[in-house]
């Protein structure tokens, strides 16, 4: 596989073009961000432990009827995906109140849901990424009522592994965001990655927070804890 021009340079990772018009490559960063793009920071090997988790977690996830753009991993930063059109929604799945979810509702954090929640906000940096609902979405043409169903479907079935996937490495799974895309068939598919960046994981036990939220709240043990989960994930699904 041939790797040719750069497309697309974005917070986490750089998508390079091939030679196959269906295929492109992901180079996963160092850099971390928060705040839509206003803090910033980095560890060493930050992009080899998120390639390698996010991959290895798709294979999980596919083995649960999970269709992703995954194709092949090619080196410790690079991996060979399907090409597709991303639709510009962050789906977002809660399962615990965290984060700006708190604050928008007046709820103290840690407090389980009784069924789990489901947002979406409009990709959008300009605009800060807003909530919007699935009205919205249809009514700006950026999916339809068929392909939101879908979507929330994925979502759903996404939270239900995850949350097995982890609680059997002693972490809770609080709420996650992914993206999905439609690959040159039309056929919709997870997309970009699943790691640290894009989960609230929080230990079992402890409650100890072991994702972003170390980088965002100026926690301390940035690196450290993604080599945790990542180390824990390996360990079990040997």
């Amino acid at each position: 596989m041939e790797k040719r021009e750069l497309m697309y340079v974005g917070k986490a990772k750089k998508v390079y073009a091939t030679d196959d018009k269906d295929l492109c490559i992901f180079e996963y960063k160092d850099d971390a961000t928060a705040f839509n793009g206003l803090k910033k920071g980095s560890f060493e090997g930050k992009g080899i432990i998120n390639n390698r988790m996010a991959n290895f977690i798709f294979r999980l996830l596919e083995k649960k009827g999970v269709k992703t753009h995954l194709v092949e991993e090619l080196s410790d930063r690079e991996t060979l995906v399907k090409k597709v059109d991303i639709i510009p929604l962050e789906v977002i799945v809660r399962n615990v109140a965290a984060g700006s979810f708190t604050k928008r509702y007046a709820v103290e954090e840690g407090t389980p849901f009784k069924e789990p929640t489901l947002e979406y906000s409009y990709k959008n940096d300009d605009l800060g990424d807003p909530l919007i609902n699935s009205y919205h979405a249809v009514a700006l043409g950026i999916a339809t009522r068929q392909e939101l169903d879908e979507i929330a479907k994925i979502a759903f079935t996404v939270n239900d592994a995850l949350k097995e996937i982890f609680l059997n490495i002693g972490i809770k799974l609080i709420d996650f965001k992914i993206e999905v895309g439609k690959t040159s068939d039309g056929q919709i598919v997870l997309a970009d990655e699943i790691s640290p960046d894009t989960c609230r994981l929080w230990d079992a036990e402890t409650n100890k927070k072991l994702d972003k939220d170390r980088f965002r709240l100026d926690l301390g043990e940035f690196g450290d804890v993604y080599r945790e989960v990542w180390g824990r994930l390996t360990e079990y699904y040997k």
